[in-house]
């Protein structure tokens, strides 16, 4: 695969779960509570990803494969459990603020795996990805009273563990196909959200009363497409790269709040949306014009 179609995919991916925002909004209004809606989500997400890669990729995997491609799901697992208890203490506002802390976070991360400093492209990316992210996620217009040192807190630790699924989804499994080593991550996340919230939406009759209806988008925009996508894409990027890139989501979260909740959107929140694609613009920009000038060298 080629590195301008990882850097789509690993985007599309972010994007993806920018969508999943509205339809857990969505769910929450119709009355499901948050233990049904994440738990069904990452349960048929599953169950589907299993389907394609029984379908598609017999190859079996080993134990010790099992366990850090499970390990990396359950990164994903505690991110959406750990911001929900975040959003338990702050405002919603304040918590996709918390959590979008791992574009600089996750760069961190990578320097120290690979023992080397983030370029000039990046830090300038981080910098104008702060910016964006305090402007879209609403932050000036909030209100700073007093915030729960716990919320805050929580808020930091999905931080972490979002970056820490995404880079190490492009470093894991990598001679597995991707279809299964989806589907392995994608248990592992189950795991963790089904101990922190029992299953009681399979014998609750959650399902046959409109849950279902949630359940399936948000398996397709919450569980398959970005984990298969950042499967298929980090590796070609990197884990740097790829953190820079997943904050397309909240571009994406404030553009379908806004179409399809219509709810109101300032002319700060979307300057911030376009900040933050400047910044996610700036690392992919300089790696044309570098590939550029070695080729006009050869």
């Amino acid at each position: 695969m080629g590195y301008w179609s990882s850097v789509l995919l690993v985007f599309l991916g972010a994007c993806s779960y920018g969508v999943l925002s509205t339809f857990v909004k969505l769910a929450y209004q119709a009355g499901f509570l948050p233990g049904e809606v994440s738990g069904s989500q990452m349960f048929f997400a599953m169950v589907f990803m299993w389907g394609v890669a029984l379908l598609f990729s017999r190859r079996k995997v080993r134990g010790k494969q099992w366990l850090t491609l499970a390990g990396t799901g359950l990164a994903t697992g505690l991110t959406g459990i750990l911001y929900y208890q975040s959003l338990q203490y702050v405002p919603a506002s304040i918590a996709i603020v918390l959590l979008f802390q791992f574009t600089w976070i996750g760069v961190i991360i990578e320097s120290f795996i690979e023992r080397r400093r983030p370029g000039v492209e990046k830090v300038a990316a981080l910098v104008l990805l702060a910016t964006g992210t305090l402007l879209a996620g609403g932050v000036l217009a909030g209100e700073f009273g007093s915030l729960h040192p716990v919320g805050i807190l929580f808020g930091l630790l999905s931080a972490v563990t979002y970056a820490l699924f995404i880079i190490f989804s492009g470093r894991v499994g990598h001679e597995i196909p991707p279809y299964t080593r989806s589907a392995v991550m994608l248990t592992g996340s189950v795991l963790i959200t089904f101990i922190v919230y029992p299953p009681s939406f399979l014998l609750n009759g959650a399902l046959t009363e409109g849950l279902l209806v949630y359940a399936l988008p948000l398996a397709l925009f919450g569980g398959v497409i970005p984990t298969l996508f950042f499967t298929l894409g980090v590796p070609h990027v990197g884990g740097g790269l790829a953190t820079i890139l997943s904050a397309a989501e909240l571009p994406m979260a404030v553009f379908m709040s806004s179409v399809v909740l219509h709810e109101k959107v300032s002319l700060l929140q979307w300057l911030g949306v376009v900040i933050i694609l400047v910044g996610i613009a700036v690392p992919e920009l300089s790696h044309k014009h570098r590939t550029a000038a070695v080729r006009d060298r050869g």
